[in-house]
């Protein structure tokens, strides 16, 4: 467990401080300090991603309840903030006011996850509502950008619900000058459950549709998966893109190797990845971060 970050209160007395002094989250997001340029200026990104358990997602590997500790993943996100390389984190309000309490977010980029209303497992997965941060929430909490998941299921109505909202996040975000990712797929269901179609024609189809949403993309980046012909589906779109990393073992070779082909493509800027770093399989996560920060 960790004791304390740099003069931010223990993870043993996060309940307490919200309990007593709610207010200490405003101001602990009103003295952050923020990176002067944009996400994009400083080169290649890397993102620790951490916004699984809203979305009742907490499985890693065969532990169906891996991220339930709350602690212990706050414990793993300080480990992999202090990395060389790692520019900053996604997650939900509650885990990014944590680490604003902690005081482990100066100088890091902060991008706020919106749209976790689609849960794990449900019959309404598809209709992915904003039930997180939205944009005039993420600049007033003075965070760097805004991530949204974009699933299309052609036999589901409840895509184009989903589709709207995140057209209105993404304008509301370009209307902040703040990074809209949009993370987009092709989905159907197989024996009731949603399942990613990860084919170059697929994501093809979806990098095309994110990259037409909202009423300007200057803004708006992409998170794509790492799939064959990578090159062919980053032909697809001007916008630049972040790799996410999934749920498979971020310290193995065949991860790894993807990772670093895909990132020879120009529009290709950095990478998202959470599970597969945090919760290695040796249990290292320095040395798991250390290894996708020298992919970059």
């Amino acid at each position: 467990m960790i004791i304390r970050r740099l003069g931010g209160v223990r993870i043993d007395e996060l309940a307490g401080v919200r309990a007593e002094r709610p207010e200490a989250i405003a101001e602990a997001a009103a003295g952050r300090r923020r990176r002067d340029a944009p996400p994009g200026a400083s080169g290649r990104l890397m993102i620790i991603a951490a916004d699984h358990p809203a979305r009742g997602a907490l499985a890693v590997g065969g532990d169906p309840v891996a991220m339930a500790d709350r602690g212990e993943l706050l414990d793993r996100l300080c480990v992999a903030l202090e990395r060389p390389g790692v520019d900053g984190v996604l997650g939900t309000p509650d885990i990014l006011e944590d680490l604003m309490l902690l005081g482990v977010l100066d100088g890091r980029l902060a991008i706020g996850s919106m749209n976790r209303g689609g849960l794990a497992g449900t019959a309404f997965e598809i209709d992915d509502r904003f039930t997180a941060y939205d944009a005039d929430a993420i600049a007033a909490s003075r965070l760097d950008g805004g991530k949204m998941l974009l699933r299309i299921d052609d036999a589901d109505p409840a895509t184009a619900r989903t589709l709207e909202s995140c057209a209105r996040a993404v304008s509301g975000l370009a209307r902040h000058r703040l990074m809209a990712m949009v993370e987009p797929f092709v989905s159907h269901r197989v024996e009731g459950r949603v399942r990613n179609l990860l084919t170059p024609e697929a994501m093809i189809r979806a990098v095309s549709v994110a990259s037409g949403l909202g009423v300007t993309s200057a803004y708006t980046w992409l998170k794509v998966p790492v799939v064959p012909e990578m090159e062919r589906v980053m032909a697809a779109t001007t916008l630049p893109a972040l790799l996410l990393g999934g749920e498979a073992a971020g310290g193995s070779r065949e991860v790894l190797d993807g990772w670093r082909r895909a990132m020879r493509i120009p529009g290709v800027k950095g990478l998202v990845a959470g599970r597969s770093l945090l919760y290695p399989p040796d249990g290292d996560v320095r040395a798991s971060v250390d290894a996708a920060v020298e992919v970059l």
